[in-house]
């Protein structure tokens, strides 16, 4: 189990103006190598209660705005809101509509009025912020009672066969940390919400070279950001070690990527 006490790891995720402008940076290559992102947002809105009829709907992380046009066409447009950290990002959602704001703003602190929403949902965004026990806190805090917050994100186990290639060439962080899965179980359920659904599933990517996915991880912007990476470049011995060690893990379709994804839908007590 894991120690609890340690489970938000303030000094081990990336900064987040990093994280912003790297996805800023990322705004135009983004939705061509998505592929991973469209399928985990579709199962998360397939999660929403049936019932749903949202008069305000936030989508927290928009990113491009893929799934803020999903929401705008099953809720309507003029009933939602739409919110990213990174500039970039939001500048590209907003040409494509889907809303009716589009918000620069922090998940740990939304710029949003108590109970003003009775949809928050968020795809593939908070495992960037290190402080989740504020986001659930403030998505609780913009609530109305009865409102639900839906989210995916990713714990530890997520892309282990690019971090254990890397660990046996040097003892540098070359991809980005996350959570244990305890301790989104351990937040969310001290977090003020019930708990309508919590679980983990790997989904698995295959490429026919680690070229291919180091590509697609810095065209999504989600390259490594962490503290205690290489600083300038990465030796050509160390990158062929990484790549030898990369191909004992090869399989019929091509090299695998492990994603260990978190599907949450929490409710706001009445």
């Amino acid at each position: 189990m894991t120690d609890l006490s340690l489970v938000e790891l303030p000094t081990a995720l990336p900064d987040k103006r990093q994280v912003a402008a790297s996805f800023s940076r990322a705004a135009s290559s983004y939705d061509s190598v998505a592929a991973l992102q469209r399928d985990v947002g579709q199962q998360l809105l397939e999660r929403l209660p049936p019932s749903l009829t949202p008069t305000r709907w936030l989508d927290l992380g928009c990113g491009t705005g893929y799934f803020t046009r999903a929401l705008g066409a099953r809720f309507g447009e003029s009933a939602g809101l739409a919110l990213d950290i990174a500039e970039g990002m939001l500048a590209h959602a907003r040409e494509l509509g889907g809303a009716a704001h589009f918000i620069a703003g922090d998940a740990e602190r939304l710029p949003l009025q108590a109970s003003s929403c009775e949809l928050v949902f968020s795809s593939l965004a908070v495992q960037w912020c290190a402080d989740f026990a504020s986001v659930l806190s403030e998505a609780r805090r913009v609530l109305k009672p009865g409102g639900i917050l839906a989210f995916t994100s990713l714990c530890v186990g997520t892309l282990y066969e690019l971090r254990d290639s890397w660990r046996q060439v040097d003892g540098l962080v070359h991809v980005n940390r996350f959570r244990e899965f305890d301790a989104y179980q351990h937040l969310c359920g001290v977090s003020g919400l019930k708990v309508l659904s919590l679980e983990n599933r790997p989904h698995v990517l295959h490429y026919p070279d680690v070229r291919n996915l180091t590509h697609e991880l810095k065209a999504l912007g989600a390259h490594n950001l962490n503290p205690g990476r290489p600083g300038g470049l990465t030796g050509r011995a160390r990158i062929l070690g990484m790549v030898e060690a990369y191909e004992q893990f090869r399989q019929a379709q091509g090299l695998p990527a492990t994603y260990q994804v978190v599907y949450a839908v929490l409710e706001k007590p009445l």
